[in-house]
């Protein structure tokens, strides 16, 4: 039916106020399985350092009766190190904005510091994952860290090509030729961790190579279930059980995907020099100026408690 005739409407009318919502919405992820599992040390100078010790090999170990003993060769322990990253993000608000009234937040520079917090704590989880090795740095060269890809060197399968790194963080492993991520790839280096005296327990990978791992023998179908309640069909991995040890399987967003990381998370910490921090800069006009800034490291208790699947494939 037709509008009768010099109906005022909304189409007609000025000064209408606005609805828009209080809430701002964000689907973005900022979950870092990681570095959250990470146990948080100390650290004190921006070079962090650490020992690693291992047992000699087994012998059968068969003495002459009433003979002399001597002694054993000792072996020192290895020394190692990782250096400090600093982490710093700025954001600069004019103090116009900061006067004005904004829907979704009450004051815009504590809404762009909580953001800020938020996003960098991503790139420290890459950073932790990156196959980088550590920088020392000078006064025009940042210092790096040296991320997991420089570390895992004893348990590892790899594609033709690939390089293992020497294993304290002063080179980054070399790729080689992808294939893709199969469960006796992964078994291989499960057995090899057990084997070096590893307990691994948490897998962490990509959303691509979680869906290789779905199809492991012996746990997706067992995995998937129908609940009498509602009918969902359920299908899920929580946790993969070998002869070698059981794992979580975690998916990970910063992680390299074609690298599938098998840890033993006690064996690995953050050492925080600085602490996550919101600081005020020095005012140079008619705008606020903050920064957040964190400085920690990677801290690879042993390394041969853990291993990596590289080299795999990261489409179909």
């Amino acid at each position: 039916m037709a509008q009768p005739t010099n109906t005022f409407d909304t189409y007609d009318a000025k000064g209408i106020r606005e609805d828009l919502s209080d809430i701002i919405y964000s689907i973005t992820p900022d979950d870092t399985p990681f570095y959250s599992a990470c146990k948080k040390t100390k650290a004190t100078q921006r070079k962090h350092e650490w020992q690693t010790d291992s047992l000699r090999n087994s012998a059968v170990n068969a003495h002459i009766e009433g003979g002399d003993t001597s002694a054993q060769e000792p072996t020192a322990t290895v020394r190692l190190d990782n250096l400090t990253q600093i982490f710093k993000n700025a954001t600069i608000v004019s103090d116009t904005l900061q006067s004005v009234n904004a829907a979704g937040r009450k004051e815009e520079m504590a809404y762009q510091m909580v953001k800020t917090a938020r996003e960098q704590k991503l790139d420290i989880e890459k950073a932790l994952f990156a196959n980088q090795a550590k920088v020392d740095g000078n006064s025009t060269t940042a210092r790096q860290l040296a991320g997991l890809g420089a570390w895992i060197k004893t348990n590892v399968e790899k594609g033709a090509g690939g390089a293992n790194p020497t294993g304290d963080g002063s080179d980054a492993r070399t790729d080689g030729t992808d294939t893709a991520f199969d469960q006796t790839k992964f078994d291989s280096v499960m057995q090899s961790i057990w084997t070096n005296g590893g307990e691994p327990d948490r897998v962490y990978l990509s959303p691509f190579q979680m869906n290789k791992a779905l199809s492991f023998t012996g746990n997706n179908n067992q995995r998937s279930a129908v609940q009498a309640g509602d009918e969902k069909v359920v299908k899920s991995l929580a946790v993969y059980v070998t002869p070698w040890g059981t794992v979580e399987f975690v998916p990970s967003r910063e992680n390299r995907s074609d690298d599938v990381y098998i840890l033993q998370n006690d064996m690995f910490a953050t050492a925080i020099l600085r602490p996550t921090k919101s600081t005020e800069l020095a005012k140079t006009g008619d705008n606020s100026h903050r920064q957040v800034v964190t400085e920690l490291t990677l801290c690879v208790k042993n390394e041969a408690s853990s291993g990596l699947v590289a080299d795999n494939t990261t489409s179909d």
